[in-house]
């Protein structure tokens, strides 16, 4: 049985009785995740069914307590791969520096854009600037386009950590 283990101390020195409780865990640690969020490493992760620009995606998962995901591993990209519904918005931008991507939590890209990119719409101007990033049908290779096209997204929090 999991629960939590309380201690009680009776003390009768000099017909006194004292009581002391403490309580620790007896179970390993758990993470979890609320409803309409799937729980891959220590992350929450929730799949949007609508569409939104970039920017309406992300004051979604914001007002989820959360950000776009954020891609840290292969097996992360593979699980958020696996999941999802293409093309989805993720937390990779360009739009504080033209050329300098960074992920929404402020680290730099390091990984996984698909060949030929990111190319900021290949000089054509009916796809503007392209300062946002996709998930798209190709296995695994990640697309810049603009941020107000509108399409899917994918949020991500910590887990909430059950002792």
């Amino acid at each position: 049985m999991c629960g939590r283990l309380s201690t009680v101390i009776h003390l009768t020195a000099l017909g006194e009785r004292a009581r002391r409780t403490g309580s620790k865990s007896v179970c390993p640690e758990k993470t979890g995740c609320s409803a309409e969020w799937i729980g891959f490493g220590s992350s929450c992760y929730f799949f949007s069914v609508e569409s939104k620009s970039w920017d309406e995606a992300r004051e979604s998962c914001r007002a989820r307590e959360a950000d776009l995901v954020v891609i840290n591993t292969n097996d992360e990209k593979t699980f958020i791969f696996a999941s999802s519904h293409k093309p989805v918005w993720i937390g990779l931008t360009d739009k504080v520096q033209e050329g300098t991507w960074k992920w929404v939590d402020g680290s730099p890209l390091t990984l996984f854009w698909g060949d030929d990119q990111p190319d900021n719409g290949g000089g054509i101007q009916a796809y503007g600037e392209e300062d946002c990033v996709q998930i798209r049908y190709t296995p695994g290779s990640w697309n810049d386009i603009a941020c107000k096209n509108s399409q899917k997204w994918i949020c991500e929090k910590e887990a909430t950590l059950y002792v």
